[in-house]
């Protein structure tokens, strides 16, 4: 009787242990992959609780999360020959866990790898002024060809970033001449135009000056105004050239 009662408390906990190891709980953006005999079975299975029949059926968790991956700083030499350092970062998320499992032994270094690659042949493809400039064009490319190629592996990749470009100090050194050269030709289109719109006001304003004679008249008198406001013991007072002309001829050789 007493073996009988051992032999049943062996069998309960025996089958306790079992049915708790058949019970899984997958969170929600978790969903369980299950091998049945070493067969995938087609539907994934979760969220919330899970039974898996072991040792007939295997688990693997995946999850649905969007992952940020950092891309590690590439060696890139440019279409014009220069060589720099990018790093870029990259997001993704698994949207069919089987593939993700089954297609690709690790989809999360497999993805690694191919951002790698794929940075350095797209970007070597562009010249550096298209690199530094054409940022938002290369991302959207970067992504397009990341998401085509991960696409058989149940993975959907939403962005691509290129996060830094470390150029050589030499290059730095150009860029800032160029940069510097660019500015004072700005400067010097601008100074020019101005040159350009005070002459063509003076111009005019000479015109309707010798329209009116009496004008040049006023010009005086209000700049001995302005003149006198600011205290000065010195007084100029402009005298016309038509005078002084015909005072230096009523000074001519008398006979």
């Amino acid at each position: 009787m007493e073996s009988n009662l051992i032999t049943y408390a062996i069998v309960i906990i025996f089958g306790i242990i079992l049915l708790t190891s058949w019970i899984k709980v997958l969170r929600e953006y978790e969903r369980g992959v299950i091998f049945r005999l070493g067969r995938l079975v087609p539907i994934p299975r979760g969220p919330g609780i899970v039974f898996v029949a072991a040792p007939f059926e295997k688990l693997v968790r995946v999850s649905l999360r969007t992952v940020t991956m950092d891309v590690p700083p590439q060696d890139v030499i440019t279409r014009d020959n220069v060589s720099v350092k990018v790093n870029a970062v990259v997001y993704f998320r698994v949207f069919d866990p089987n593939k993700a499992i089954v297609e690709v032994e690790n989809y999360l270094y497999a993805t690694s790898q191919l951002a790698q690659t794929t940075l350095r042949s797209v970007l070597g493809e562009v010249e550096l002024d298209g690199l530094l400039a054409e940022r938002e064009k290369l991302n959207s490319r970067l992504q397009q060809i990341l998401d085509q190629q991960t696409d058989p592996w149940g993975i959907k990749v939403s962005i691509v970033e290129v996060k830094h470009v470390d150029l050589p100090q030499e290059m730095q050194r150009a860029i800032a001449k160029q940069a510097e050269a660019e500015r004072e030709k700005r400067a010097k289109i601008i100074h020019a135009e101005g040159e350009k719109q005070a002459a063509t006001a003076l111009s005019e304003a000479a015109k309707q000056i010798a329209s009116e004679p009496l004008t040049i008249q006023l010009r005086y008198l209000q700049t001995l105004t302005e003149i006198a406001t600011e205290k000065n013991s010195t007084i100029i007072f402009p005298l016309p050239i038509d005078m002084i002309e015909i005072l230096m001829k009523n000074r001519g050789p008398r006979g």
